[in-house]
């Protein structure tokens, strides 16, 4: 029997969540399925367009993929930003609920802005950050 397990990777823009969430992939032993809120941003030809007014839309696509894939017994990787503590508890909620491990990391480094997030708004992620 394969163990079910859920892992969050949180950090601010340009830390490396989506590249340690790739490297878990290609690492596990078992399959995992990588989520985020800005795969609801992605069209159907592969162009990423962002609509601030949609994103709790894009956070609630996200939980809901995950409640469906941890309820089928599959494991998932969801990279969020997740700079508060609260932003976490969805996902702490299904990994209990369906008996899953959870694992929580952080990225720090210090990569390219894919997503043009403002400068300003990343310092102020920064201040708001809960460790």
């Amino acid at each position: 029997m394969t163990d079910l397990t859920l892992i969050l990777i949180r950090g601010l823009p340009g830390s490396g969540k989506s590249t340690l969430a790739k490297k878990l992939i290609t690492d596990s032993s078992h399959k995992l399925i990588h989520l985020e809120a800005d795969m609801f941003f992605i069209d159907d030809e592969g162009v990423y367009l962002f609509q601030p007014s949609m994103l709790k839309q894009a956070h609630d696509w996200c939980q809901k993929q995950c409640r469906e894939l941890l309820k089928a017994g599959q494991s998932v990787v969801v990279s969020n930003t997740f700079v508060k503590q609260w932003e976490m508890k969805v996902y702490r909620d299904l990994a209990e609920l369906y008996n899953a491990t959870l694992k929580i990391k952080t990225c720090t480094g210090q990569y390219e802005n894919i997503h043009d997030v403002p400068v300003l708004t990343i310092k102020n992620m920064k201040k708001n950050w809960q460790s």
